[in-house]
Order: C-alpha cells, then structure tokens, then sequence
C-alpha cells in the first residue's frame, strides 16, 4: 500500500478528468460567436458547440422554443468544419479510453488494498491505465486545441439558412468547454505519468514468485 499512493492520486485525478472530459463533450459553449444582425438572434450572441448551436430569440423560430433555439448537427453534414467533426470522434474516444484507464487502475488499487501482492495482478494493469489515461489526454487535447485555434483566427462556418445563422461572426471567443478540456487534458495526463511511475516493490515474497 505505501508504495501506491501516486497512484490512488492518479485514480482521483483521471475520475476528475473523465468527468470534465464528459462535461466538456456536451456543453455547448465551445464557440461564442457575436453577430451584428439581431433580428433573429435577439442578443446577439450565438454559442456553437459539436453538438449543436443555439442562441436566444424573442421570434417563434422553432416549434415549443420562444426563446432559446437549438439546431442539432452531425459529422453527417457537410457543413461542419474538420475540426468540429474531429472534436465528435476524438471526445467519444477519449471518453472510452478514460473509462477503461479507471477499470484498469480500479482492479490495480482493488488488488493493493486487499492485500493481493502477486506483481503480475497489480504492475500491468497500472501501466496500462496509465497508457489509456496519457491516450484519452491527447485525444482531448487535439479538438481543445484545434478548435481554440478556429476561434483566435475567427474562421467561418456556412451555416444553412433554416440554422438562422450567419455564416461568419462579427468577432467570436472562445466558450467555456475549452478550458474545461483544458483542465481535463492536465489531469489526464498527470493521472497517466502517476499511473506510469509505479515500480513493485521488490521482497524476498516476490523474488520467490
């Protein structure tokens, strides 16, 4: 047990990550994008996600929404940009990969802690939820940053005319799914060299194994 305390740590930290991996995945508040033509977005304010874009308008836009409208999309669509559709596929990987890094450090833990010494039940499965927490990191990382760099360079998207959307903002930042992806990215990453650092200890026990 004293020789696994980095890794309880990286167990809390991937969790925490994981979790603001999913956050991050269905918030949609990845772009902000401000508009000068309000007439349908009434506050001028677009937020356009992987998801989804939506904005608030004070016009009957859509069926049972006064206020907030939503259209859904997907990597089906032509329109959406790469970085967009990358963002879908690498977050649902990142979300699968994460999840087996905490089943995989779960069962190490399980074994420390119940005093099941043999290294070949504890050791691998450190490394490898290490390795799927390191995976799931980058694969947050890559759409966290791709898409940062969309916004910084205020890139358009050609929106169809039934999205009521324009298709180049006035001016756009970032939302908050990105920092959150951020943090996730730091978490992840230092969950996985955590997961990473363990070495079994070495007694006459094991040298007899």
């Amino acid at each position: 047990v004293s020789t696994s305390h980095l890794q309880l740590a990286a167990f809390a930290l991937g969790t925490v990550g994981w979790v603001l991996c999913t956050v991050s995945m269905g918030v949609v508040e990845w772009r902000v994008w401000h508009v000068d033509n309000t007439t349908v977005i009434s506050s001028g304010i677009a937020w356009v996600g992987i998801w989804k874009v939506c904005f608030i308008s004070y016009l009957h836009v859509s069926p049972g929404y006064r206020e907030q409208f939503c259209h859904k999309f997907s990597g089906y669509h032509s329109f959406i940009p790469h970085e967009i559709y990358a963002a879908q596929g690498l977050l649902l990987i990142a979300m699968f990969m994460g999840l087996l890094g905490l089943a995989a450090t779960i069962f190490a833990l399980r074994n420390v802690y119940m005093g099941i010494t043999h290294k070949t039940l504890i050791a691998p499965f450190f490394l490898v939820g290490g390795c799927f927490y390191i995976f799931a990191g980058l694969c947050v990382l890559i759409p966290v940053s791709w898409n940062f760099y969309s916004v910084t360079h205020n890139q358009s998207i050609a929106f169809p005319p039934s999205y009521y959307m324009p298709s180049s903002p006035a001016a756009q930042e970032a939302g908050a799914a990105i920092p959150v992806g951020i943090v996730a990215v730091i978490l992840l990453l230092l969950s996985g060299t955590f997961s990473l650092s363990y070495r079994f200890p070495m007694t006459a026990n094991t040298v007899m194994k």
